[in-house]
């Protein structure tokens, strides 16, 4: 009895994603990221065309959602941060190719992929954070300097597993090889001065309580602090610095935008896809999220330009994306987190 109350359950689920009406100037977005933060996008953009963006907001489970409904998806697009999420939702089978001239001319060949099955939107660079009166100016300059055993005590870092460390050391690996990145990583552990645990901002936490002197996070994470009344005495008491690989440039990692492989109103949302690449609509991202803009010639918020310039790190996204089960395995292998 049980199996066919459940099993009605699920026929009328579908039946009704099936029958919502599809609307060519409406487009239907799955977001990863947090409606306030995209929703300035959209009003923009739905001011300057009329086509209407509807958002829903999934923190977790993207992939496994549109592999579910299948054919049957309301979602058009999906917007959501860090290239392995991209590239898994990529290799699910859910979205599909799209061929844009204006695509192409906007977003720089290494922020998209070479088949057209995602577009980068935004970047934003996994930095250190280092303490303004513990440690000196040009004191860290390296990813590699972040395993010499002078830190030893002194660094706070997120779970190891976390996507945007794991997307770093798929980078280690893309430029010293799987056992050059073990070394890296136990080198890393062993200057911890407590287990990984938090988020970005709270290793900056512990840095103002004087826990550790160097934590590992993302730019945009800077911005957050100094919106919150409680979290400013956090940001000031830390510098930005941009570490770069000793045969590259700093590493990046992006937010990024895919088209389904159900869209029903392709047509509108490629629009929105080729919008949210135009300089207009980066600079609303960027400045929204503390984030820098992928467009050739567009320019950062005045605040986070005044963090200063780098070099981004030239390794394909891609490439790094497809490390991502190496780098997990080295991490678990070395019980990074215990």
């Amino acid at each position: 009895m049980f199996g066919l109350i459940k099993t009605t359950l699920i026929t009328t689920a579908l039946l009704t994603v099936a029958t919502t009406p599809v609307l060519a100037n409406e487009v239907n977005v799955y977001s990863s990221r947090q409606p306030k933060l995209v929703q300035p996008l959209f009003d923009a953009f739905t001011s300057e065309t009329g086509i209407k963006v509807n958002v829903s907001f999934l923190k977790k489970g993207m992939a496994e959602k549109l592999k579910a409904e299948g054919k049957r998806s309301p979602a058009d697009l999906i917007m959501t941060t860090d290239i392995s999420r991209l590239n898994g939702i990529v290799e699910a089978g859910v979205t599909q190719a799209v061929q844009s001239e204006t695509l192409s001319a906007n977003i720089p060949a290494q922020f998209r992929d070479p088949k057209g099955q995602w577009f980068g939107l935004t970047s934003r660079a996994r930095i250190v954070y280092a303490s303004r009166t513990r440690v000196k100016d040009g004191e860290v300059t390296t990813y590699e300097d972040l395993a010499d055993p002078k830190w030893k005590g002194r660094i706070c870092i997120r779970s190891g597993t976390n996507a945007y460390n794991l997307a770093l050391t798929s980078a280690v690996i893309a430029h010293h090889g799987k056992e050059g990145a073990k070394i890296w990583l136990i080198g890393l552990k062993a200057n911890l001065a407590r287990k990984p645990s938090g988020n970005d901002r709270a290793q900056i936490k512990a840095i103002f309580a004087g826990e550790c002197d160097i934590s590992i996070g993302n730019t945009y994470y800077m911005k957050k602090m100094l919106e919150n009344p409680d979290q400013v005495a956090w940001a000031d008491s830390v510098r930005i610095v941009f570490p770069t690989f000793k045969d590259g440039g700093t590493h990046v990692n992006l937010s990024g935008v895919a088209l389904t492989k159900a869209a029903h109103n392709k047509d509108s949302a490629i629009k929105l896809m080729e919008w949210l690449s135009s300089g207009t609509a980066q600079e609303i991202y960027a400045e929204t999220n503390g984030e820098y803009p992928i467009k050739p010639g567009t320019n950062p918020s005045a605040l986070v330009a005044a963090w200063g310039t780098f070099t981004a790190d030239t390794k394909p996204l891609i490439e790094i994306a497809k490390l991502r089960g190496a780098s997990l395995k080295l991490t678990e292998q070395v019980n990074f987190d215990e």
